[in-house]
């Protein structure tokens, strides 16, 4: 997969956004952030950076339903998305690792499996089922309004030429 500067950026930027609360620490043992612990269902935009070479796998743009469902006592979350465009759309559920950056923020990343609708056409993840690494942050932005971006990185998306996806999400969500 050939990857843009501007992709591998955008993808560099958010690796330290995500990994810079581990390696810088939060002055003393006891003054570690409290976890964002908020589950919550949101609608955004999803799009895609990247195409797989061939016919039917164009970079393209439309729209993500997400949720998360924070397990308690756990820095874990299960999560759910569903990209979709007026062609194709993607379920692609996910368990992820919750990183606090202060009490009303995450940052957060791991594995998921993408399943696509119709194999064979666009979606922002590929253009068939293939395993998914996710990595964003969320935050509270009012008394029950959360916004969320993440990158989505489908592993071996396209049909027939092996290349990957890269994808960006960003929305509004309402906690429950």
């Amino acid at each position: 997969m050939k990857l843009s500067l501007k992709s591998l950026s955008t993808l560099s930027a958010l690796s330290a956004l995500v990994l810079a609360p581990a390696f810088l620490g939060a002055g003393s043992a006891s003054a570690q952030p409290v976890r964002f612990d908020g589950s919550y269902v949101g609608a955004g935009i999803t799009g895609g950076f990247t195409n797989g070479g061939r016919n039917n796998d164009a970079a393209v743009l439309g729209g993500n339903i997400q949720g998360r469902f924070a397990v308690p006592g756990a820095p874990v979350s299960v999560r759910g998305a569903v990209v979709f465009t007026g062609d194709n759309s993607a379920v692609i559920p996910s368990l992820t690792y919750d990183l606090p950056i202060n009490s009303k923020t995450n940052a957060y990343f791991g594995p998921g499996y993408s399943f696509v609708q119709n194999n064979d056409r666009s979606s922002q993840v590929g253009n068939k089922d293939s395993a998914v690494l996710t990595a964003g942050i969320e935050s509270q932005v009012a008394k029950g309004v959360v916004v969320y971006s993440d990158l989505k990185y489908g592993i071996n998306a396209y049909q027939g030429s092996g290349a990957g996806s890269l994808s960006g999400s960003a929305g509004v969500g309402l906690q429950f």
